[in-house]
């Protein structure tokens, strides 16, 4: 079922758009189901549980952190981190930068836009997001690359406010990406992944659609 959910999503959203699949709260079994049927681009929304499928999942996964991140917890990622989603803030982007650096490696990264309604998403105002890459340029962090931006819509029905919220990041998004050599806009999940990408994402993050 799982392969035949994969197969499905990817022929829907097209070769353009990037599947990320969302294992959290998913059992190893689960994931390995995900991999044997082709899947190598994996997101935990926690560095614990990412470190745990780490260790016990095939070195060939992709993997990318889409949940906030601690300062922290930097370091325990950085040796093996494909890309982060979640960049909120340029102490942050610094702090991967170095440790990215300590393991003579360079991260993706992209910087996470607050677009929804609810406060209690994480995200950086559109402000906030052309000064952190002016700050970045600057400060000539060598060890990460800003691939482009994240984004949450807002957890509704009301399908006229989440497709406002993900034209709204799409300006943005072409607004900055020639002169920052952008290629990634992450939006849409499993429940509003096609309203997404009719509204210009080429990168979703799908959870329970592959594994139900």
């Amino acid at each position: 079922m799982i392969a035949e959910n994969i197969s499905g999503l990817k022929q829907e959203i097209g070769q353009n758009v990037q599947l990320i699949v969302v294992s959290k709260y998913r059992t190893i079994e689960e994931i390995k189901e995900a991999y044997q049927a082709g899947q190598r681009l994996f997101a935990e929304n926690r560095v614990q549980a990412l470190l745990e499928r780490k260790e016990a999942l095939p070195d060939d996964i992709v993997w990318h952190l889409i949940g906030h991140l601690q300062s922290n917890k930097v370091k325990y990622i950085a040796p093996f981190i494909s890309c982060i989603q979640s960049i909120d803030s340029i102490e942050l982007l610094e702090l991967v930068n170095q440790q990215a650096a300590k393991n003579g490696r360079t991260i993706d990264c992209l910087l996470q836009v607050h677009i929804a309604v609810e406060e209690t998403k994480f995200g950086l105002s559109e402000a906030e997001c052309e000064t952190l890459i002016a700050q970045a340029k600057t400060k000539g962090l060598m060890n990460i690359r800003i691939k482009g931006l994240m984004g949450m819509a807002s957890n509704s029905d009301d399908q006229g406010q989440v497709k406002a919220e993900f034209l709204k990041l799409q300006t943005l998004y072409n607004k900055l990406k020639e002169e920052n050599g952008f290629d990634t806009l992450s939006m849409g999940m499993s429940g509003d992944y096609q309203l997404a990408i009719s509204c210009g994402s080429n990168m979703v993050r799908v959870g329970s659609k592959v594994f139900s």
